[in-house]
């Protein structure tokens, strides 16, 4: 893992702990020295939190912490299911057999990551399992709208694998999106991804609640 990513995960994750309020203003000069980096690979971690949302920045004043609420990331991870059930219907209809070959290569990614529980590891070859998806839906409107939303809910998605058996869950449900897509039954295909994306959300509330419960002992 890159150094600028490793401060985007470690920010995020004093963002979502509270460790890091929200509208608070983020010093880079004093978040390089706590790093140990100059503020090249600073700043390209908090343009990449400045992607998903997690900061802004704002003209002649810095770049400041906004952390949306728990009922707000709840219902982006609803609009995301809707859209990539969408993406998993059109997908089963027009996938060609090279791209289910690609997509099943990505999953042995994924199994390959679970089995070392390498989270990092894990989300990266989930990624490319989506936009494999994503792709496969023959509508390039749409494949760049989920796309989009997958890209703002990176910082949640990326998190809720830390909740317990969550990695092995996951994995699980990748397998049965894979088959509904192998088999080309695109009611299946959409059911599966909408649960998958669901429960995400659903997990990233517990790990919510987990921190909030740890942090007020």
């Amino acid at each position: 893992m890159r150094p600028a990513e490793q401060i985007r995960d470690a920010l995020i994750e004093r963002i979502i702990t509270g460790a890091i309020k929200d509208g608070e203003r983020l010093d880079e000069q004093r978040l390089a020295e706590q790093f140990g980096v100059s503020r090249t690979p600073l700043r390209e971690a908090l343009q990449m939190l400045s992607g998903s949302g997690l900061v802004r920045h704002e003209l002649r004043r810095g770049t400041f912490v906004h952390f949306p609420s728990l009922d707000e990331v709840l219902e982006m991870f609803q609009v995301m299911a809707e859209v990539e059930a969408i993406c998993g219907r059109y997908a089963a209809r027009r996938i060609s057999a090279p791209a289910l070959d690609d997509l099943a290569r990505a999953l042995d990614l994924c199994r390959e990551a679970a089995a070392r529980s390498d989270k990092a590891a894990y989300y990266a070859a989930n990624h490319q399992f989506h936009d494999l998806i994503y792709e496969a839906s023959g509508n390039g409107f749409l494949a760049a709208e989920a796309a989009r939303l997958h890209s703002r809910l990176q910082p949640f998605r990326l998190r809720q694998l830390e909740v317990r058996h969550r990695l092995s869950q996951s994995l699980a449900e990748h397998e049965a999106i894979w088959e509904a897509l192998a088999r080309g039954d695109s009611e299946l295909a959409g059911r599966c991804l909408f649960d998958h994306v669901a429960i995400q959300g659903e997990r990233f509330n517990d790990l919510v609640a987990n921190y909030r419960r740890i942090a007020g002992r």
